[in-house]
């Protein structure tokens, strides 16, 4: 299996066309490969890019096998792959990133555990199965705390920050009546979040990108920073762990690691993602090779690209309610003002519809650029 490679050429089948799998399509039609995208939405942004897309549901095994049979290849964009489909990727195409990394990041008690497994530090956590079992871990764990689903949930979604003992009913009653598994997380004061996009080929190689430091607002990434501002030992530290983590689960294409950095300077693991981030599209315009060209590299078995940073950057996201300001300044913007719009038909506040990479010769120069565009407010 290490030995075979997907040249240039071949179809690879993209499961989702999302922006994710657009910029994947993207980056591998440059490469010289063809691409079928599955995602129910009719001229999805990845099906915009691709050969053909298969309009069908993600739980829909009659489209999951015929991406199969149109591809030489398969990955996905995103990680809450339907199990059966998965089931049917796998034994009627070619799937290197497998179903067995999805199984550990679909379930945040499995992907703690796993990770804490490996010697790597993760927040302190209790699975929650009742509600004493709550009260039980806000007694150990400390004040506020973390309830979140243990599956789905993503930009803040099915979590609820507890800060004090009079909220842990609530939380528990408008968390368990999803009927999904519960965990509690000792809330963390950190001082900055990081993250790591790495890629592991089939061949076993490892690579990853510099770290970029992410600031958030109401839950959504606003902008990653690239050199992350922290001192060196804390960027190889990260990337370390990044590695060690892609080589033991045996990751075949991209793993996005998330960390909480605390003031003591100590990294704690806060997620992972099999795929493609929304953290690593600052790799388009400032990395030799972007985390898509990456991406396509390592499911491929291809020799991975190089990872360094050519310039500093700060990636900002556009959302929703900020595209057509983006739209109308996209003219009077600085050559070094890069923008990437996904082609999505419907505008909706807080809906991800594309990213600005602002390149400068300092992360400071480039966070004044985004300032002085008057689009956001300013972030610290």
């Amino acid at each position: 299996m290490s030995k075979r490679v997907i040249k240039p050429g071949s179809t690879i089948g993209v499961l989702g066309g999302g922006q994710l799998g657009r910029m994947i399509a993207l980056a591998g039609r440059a490469m010289g490969y063809r691409f079928v995208t599955l995602d129910p939405t009719e001229d999805s942004p990845g099906g915009q890019v691709s050969d053909r897309q298969i309009v069908a549901d993600f739980d829909d095994e009659k489209g999951a096998l015929q991406l199969a049979e149109a591809s030489d290849v398969v990955t996905y964009e995103f990680e809450n792959v339907d199990a059966r489909v998965a089931e049917v990727l796998e034994t009627r195409s070619f799937v290197p990133q497998g179903s067995g990394l999805l199984r550990i990041t679909q379930n945040r008690i499995t992907e703690k555990t796993v990770i804490q497994s490996l010697g790597i530090p993760v927040v302190s956590f209790h699975v929650v199965e009742q509600l004493s079992d709550l009260q039980w871990a806000a007694e150990t764990l400390g004040l506020p705390l973390v309830m979140k689903t243990a599956t789905g949930g993503y930009d803040g979604k099915g979590q609820f920050v507890i800060r004090t003992d009079a909220q842990l009913r609530e939380a528990y009653d408008t968390l368990s009546a999803t009927g999904l598994q519960l965990i509690a997380e000792q809330f963390i004061p950190f001082e900055k979040e990081l993250s790591v996009i790495v890629a592991r080929n089939l061949a076993g190689e490892v690579a990853a990108f510099p770290a970029a430091e992410n600031i958030h607002v109401d839950n959504i990434l606003h902008q990653s920073i690239v050199p992350a501002r922290i001192h060196a030992d804390l960027q190889e530290e990260a990337v370390r762990m990044a590695k060690q983590i892609a080589a033991s689960l045996e990751v075949v294409g991209l793993l996005a690691v998330e960390f909480f950095l605390t003031a003591d300077g100590r990294l704690y693991v806060n997620e992972l993602a099999p795929r493609p981030h929304n953290s690593g599209h600052y790799t388009l315009d400032a990395c030799a090779t972007s985390q898509f060209e990456q991406h396509v590299r390592a499911v491929c078995n291809l020799p991975l690209g190089a990872t360094y940073l050519l310039t500093p950057v700060v990636m900002v996201n556009i959302l929703g309610e900020q595209l057509d300001q983006v739209v109308n300044a996209a003219a009077a913007l600085p050559g070094t003002v890069k923008l990437h719009l996904y082609g999505k038909k419907d505008t909706k506040p807080k809906r991800k519809m594309g990213h600005l990479n602002i390149l400068a010769d300092s992360v400071e120069n480039a966070l004044t650029i985004v300032n002085r565009l008057g689009i956001w407010k300013k972030a610290t």
